[in-house]
């Protein structure tokens, strides 16, 4: 059609699209947009494509149309006959858990979800879209869960014979592909506002509000506790798990620092309600795992699809929305190469950001992925290419902190976690977006632990490594369950 434009790539990543023909058409058009905006079921991205010959017409259009207008939102309750159902079943529990999703945080259901896990003794694990839903020193907080998730959380996800899904979509990271619930009577009871992600792994549906559920949840379970044994298992995971993080945040990596002791130096320094943003790479995993979240707005990762680029961009956003608090942007080499011009964005709108650039000459995480599947990195690293023809030379000479100072920020360059601790102190000071680069051993990586992700390795190879991989995977993939 002559009528599509570059503005119909946005339709299929919209939840409302419309092209502007006429200005009368923006009445009709821009409060359906916001319709679609307030309601919790149906959010998302809108768009209404405006062309420039139209921006210039002009139309009488009614006073009315420029009045203020309230949005109320309401909190949808359960049905009730499913909520006797999900009653039920959590009281015939043994080992219930609980997995907050980003709902928990959209509801403002965290208070709501403490009191239920206190009431009852369940234990929460986390999604990335719903960490910080409880402090991570709060006894029943298990942390992340699935594929980047803790050891606790994971073990107790592998023998759940309940799980109580408030808030999220259960997507293969938070699944483990499939892999992460293993009881072989594990029901499941669904808290969602989207019927859709309600009736996933035939779960019984509780479609509504997150807090609304939960606090009807609470009501429902007067009596109900879990056992004392179950309790200290919980403790016991959540004990050796802190040790485990501090191993990491203290490791001593030499001649360079790991990105996890990177990660410790951060969250030591940051105050209790700064916020942390990553997207892309390794960092998402690791911050999953290791970040001790002390707030429910304190960690924003965009985790969808290893965004590379929204880093910057994502952390100016939360800086808008935020301006009291401090934000911290962390970034690998390979991300920053993608998109970092919202630097220039961020001192000309006086909106401050920490940025700290981690340097491991390359795409870290996927070469990692790459060797996990036989492939041996291959094509990851920043090299000259060599007279072999293969990239086997030295490291490319790129000066992240002069690119930085080009874009108007202030720079700080470090090599030790000793030095990134004063460069913290020193980026507090400044009035303006800081960048502290600081280079990490791209080998000293955090494992996987108790998780799984479903990444096909190729059938056929003449390579060893790709065989042993294969089989590998195929050990795995006998553990995925579809839950019918």
């Amino acid at each position: 059609s002559q009528d599509v434009s570059v503005n119909d790539a946005f339709r299929p990543v919209s939840k409302y699209w419309d092209r502007i023909n006429r200005p009368e058409q923006l009445v009709g058009s821009a409060v359906e947009a916001v319709r679609v905006l307030t309601d919790q079921a149906e959010t998302g991205a809108v768009t209404l494509a405006l062309p420039q010959d139209v921006q210039a017409e002009a139309w009488d259009f009614p006073e009315d149309f420029f009045r203020r207008r309230i949005w109320h939102i309401g909190r949808p309750v359960p049905d009730r006959s499913a909520l006797g159902r999900a009653v039920e079943l959590i009281t015939s529990a043994n080992r219930p858990l609980i997995v907050a999703g980003g709902g928990v945080i959209y509801s403002e259901a965290t208070e709501a979800l403490r009191e239920l896990a206190e009431q009852t003794g369940i234990p929460v694990s986390e999604t990335q879209a719903g960490k910080g839903a409880l402090p991570f020193d709060h006894p029943s907080s298990l942390g992340a869960v699935g594929a980047t998730g803790t050891a606790g959380a994971n073990i107790i996800a592998r023998d759940a014979d309940l799980v109580i899904g408030i808030g999220t979509r259960y997507s293969d990271f938070t699944t483990a592909s499939k892999t992460a619930f293993q009881h072989p009577d594990v029901r499941f009871v669904n808290i969602n506002i989207a019927a859709f992600d309600a009736h996933k792994h035939s779960g019984v549906p509780l479609v509504g509000d997150a807090r609304a559920a939960i606090e009807a949840l609470s009501g429902a379970l007067p009596e109900y506790r879990v056992s004392d044994n179950y309790r200290e298992q919980v403790k016991a995971l959540n004990t050796e798990w802190d040790a485990e993080v501090q191993r990491l945040y203290e490791l001593g990596n030499e001649p360079l620092p790991s990105q996890s002791e990177i990660i410790g130096a951060l969250n030591d320094f940051s105050g209790p309600t700064d916020v942390v943003v990553g997207a892309a790479g390794s960092l998402p995993g690791d911050l999953h795992k290791l970040w001790r979240t002390r707030d429910p707005k304190g960690y924003h990762l965009e985790y969808g699809y290893s965004c590379m680029g929204y880093e910057i961009a994502g952390g100016l956003g939360v800086r808008m929305a935020a301006p009291d608090r401090e934000v911290y942007v962390m970034v690998g080499d390979a991300s920053w190469l993608m998109m970092s011009s919202e630097i220039v964005t961020s001192i000309q709108e006086n909106l401050k950001l920490t940025v700290i650039l981690i340097d491991n000459h390359g795409f870290g995480s996927i070469g990692a992925l790459s060797e996990s599947v036989g492939s041996g990195g291959f094509g990851t690293e920043a090299r000259y290419r060599g007279e072999d023809g293969k990239l086997s030379g030295g490291y490319l000479p790129v000066d992240f902190a002069a690119n930085a100072a080009s874009l108007g920020a202030a720079t700080i360059e470090v090599k030790n976690i000793a030095e990134f601790r004063k460069a913290l102190e020193s980026a507090k000071r400044n009035a303006v977006t800081t960048v502290i680069k600081i280079e990490a051993d791209r080998n000293a990586r955090v494992g996987s632990y108790e998780g799984w992700w479903d990444v096909p390795v190729a059938e056929v190879s003449t390579m060893d490594p790709v065989a042993s991989a294969r089989a590998e995977y195929e050990r795995h993939r006998l553990s995925e369950r579809r839950h019918l």
